[in-house]
């Protein structure tokens, strides 16, 4: 934040005994509390709005004067639930996003968690504190999958360590929710923390029931960004909750949710916020933020309302409108430059006062993170003939590309390599560190797919699936050599590969190249059988535990409703 000696420069410049480093003139911009275009002056100084209004500066020594004449400014938009771990990372997320206004991230702090521990973990943290954006995080209270370590990971001091961070504005999202309703004391311990902190509690309750929805607002949770239907989103309103309607790569949900919404008269929008929700890169291609007010828009969503719901909606509800979501005297100079209201695309992104985007055209890079930090993806072990030992008559049924049920196998599975007149393929989950793996069969993924090795998933841990083994053990030979990424291997060759170099789960290129590597894996996979929507999210999932039925963990093939192992993981 502005020590005295940042606010005694700027308001030097309001005395007019200094000059502003720019000042925005003839603007017309959204006053997202009046609701309605201004006209005006905006003086900037560093990355602070230090005036808005109608006149001009006494000083304008070396002050730049841009003229915004024809143009409609409205807040930089904000994403208020990013996962920034699909594949991309946050620093290349957020530089591909900026270009497109969407400057300001509320972030996923899962995977730092699981990798780095608190230490190295806010080292990175504060690194991305020092690019043009504005990062908040949230304190994740759970895995969303069983880990063998889990109890000594959500330890209540190392959340807490989270909680008590200015950036950190939410705890959750609560996948484990069903734990606090059955009592689980250190959950429900990191969650009145981060209550008493002031931090929201974001929850996670697809097709949730009335009477779930009101116990766990009664324990606490705050918004949820799970409503489906219209029905949905009304009964959350109902019970106080603050929704976050959802459109990304799985969930497609805004335009049928805000079209219901308009079509119902039902006039919410002050309370309604909007999220891509951890799209895969691929779905990102015609935007981020901006993607979503252009759905609303369609919708027949007022502009105003549209643009609030991807800016000072969310500012607002996390208590951050005093540097967010409002363009006004005191709040960051964040500034999204339109050609008209009708198209949120900006011409121009102005971001803490550093230009990211001038005529259409990217200012250039700025300083980079030192990724580093991650460890590497380095395998020091290989497969033998003895891993591929699949024998056990239960498997993983793919019911859509994230939800699975448990099938009763009934195939050989002593052959090394497998029909492509059914669906059903090996599946083996390995620890990274070489130290377990499970064994199982999964059905409905893909009939011609002959050897697949990934270590992007849920833990970090590596999924190898195909027909053929030997395949297989060839896709984890490339991914090894390679540091980790996604392999698709076929008659010997090397058919389509991510390179996932940062701890062998993000990539080091820009989104704009990964969505050329993306769409060319999901396009190899299909023409091999695959038929569900979103490859990448499979393999994120697969060990999800807060999705039903069946998931491939760490400590083996485990079924959710029941809550135990069906197949216990094996020792190497």
């Amino acid at each position: 934040m502005w020590d005295q000696h940042t606010i005694d420069g700027q308001l030097q410049i309001i005395n007019g005994k200094a000059s502003p480093d720019m000042v925005i003139q003839n603007a017309t911009y959204l006053h997202s509390v009046l609701k309605q275009w201004v006209t005006g002056n905006i003086w900037i100084h560093g990355d602070r709005i230090v005036y808005t209004g109608s006149r001009m500066p006494v000083l304008m020594e070396e002050t730049e004067v841009v003229d915004a004449t024809g143009k409609k400014i409205v807040p930089g938009y904000i994403e208020p639930h990013v996962h920034p771990f699909q594949l991309y990372n946050p620093e290349s997320f957020a530089s591909f996003a900026g270009k497109r206004g969407t400057t300001t991230f509320i972030a996923d702090n899962l995977t730092f968690f699981l990798l780095l521990g608190n230490e190295k973990a806010f080292k990175l943290v504060d690194q991305l504190h020092q690019l043009p954006f504005s990062f908040y995080w949230w304190a994740r209270f759970d895995s969303q999958t069983v880990l063998h370590n889990e109890r000594e990971m959500f330890t209540p001091a190392a959340v807490a360590e989270w909680i008590k961070r200015s950036d950190v504005l939410m705890g959750g999202e609560l996948t484990g929710w069903p734990r606090l309703l059955n009592g689980d004391a250190e959950m429900m311990t990191n969650l009145f923390a981060a209550k008493a902190a002031g931090k929201k509690i974001e929850g996670h309750f697809p097709g949730a029931s009335e009477r779930t929805l009101a116990r766990m607002k009664l324990i606490g949770a705050d918004g949820d960004h799970e409503a489906m239907t219209v029905e949905e989103v009304e009964s959350r309103l109902l019970h106080g909750y603050a929704v976050t309607l959802r459109h990304s790569s799985i969930r497609p949900d805004l335009p049928h949710l805000l079209r219901g919404i308009v079509d119902k008269g039902l006039h919410v929008f002050d309370h309604l916020m909007m999220t891509t929700d951890g799209s895969t890169p691929s779905f990102h291609t015609d935007g981020v933020m901006d993607k979503c007010i252009q759905v609303a828009l369609d919708a027949d969503v007022k502009p105003i309302d549209a643009y609030a719901m991807a800016s000072y909606n969310i500012a607002r509800y996390y208590g951050m409108d005093d540097l967010h979501g409002l363009i006004a005297t005191g709040r960051y100079a964040t500034l999204n430059f339109l050609d008209d209201e009708w198209h949120p695309v900006p011409t121009d992104v102005l971001s803490k006062g550093k230009w990211l985007k001038r005529d259409n055209e990217s200012t250039g890079t700025f300083q980079h993170v030192d990724w580093s930090i991650i460890p590497d993806c380095t395998l020091d072990f290989d497969l033998s003939e003895q891993d591929f030992d699949f024998t056990h008559p239960v498997g993983i049924g793919m019911v859509n590309d994230v939800i699975t049920k448990p099938y009763e196998v009934t195939i050989d599975l002593s052959v090394d390599k497998l029909a492509e007149e059914h669906d059903e393929s090996f599946l083996l989950l390995v620890d990274r560190h070489g130290k377990w793996r499970v064994n199982t069969v999964i059905k409905g993924f893909a009939n011609q797919v002959q050897g697949l090795a990934s270590s992007y998933s849920n833990t970090g841990d590596l999924i190898l699936i195909g027909k053929d083994k030997g395949a297989m053990k060839q896709a984890f030979d490339e991914m090894k050599r390679m540091n980790g990424g996604m392999v698709l291997v076929e008659d010997g060759e090397v058919v389509a590969s991510i390179a996932l170099p940062i701890g062998g789960g993000l990539s080091a290129s820009s989104v704009e190249r990964l969505i050329e590597e993306e769409v060319a894996l999901k396009e190899a996979l299909a023409t091999r059988g695959y038929q569900h929507g979103d490859a990448v999210y499979t393999f994120l999932f697969l060990q999800s535990t807060h999705l039903p039925y069946v998931r491939a963990t760490q400590l083996g093939l485990y079924h959710v409703m029941k809550n135990e192992v069906i197949i216990p993981s094996v020792e190497r």
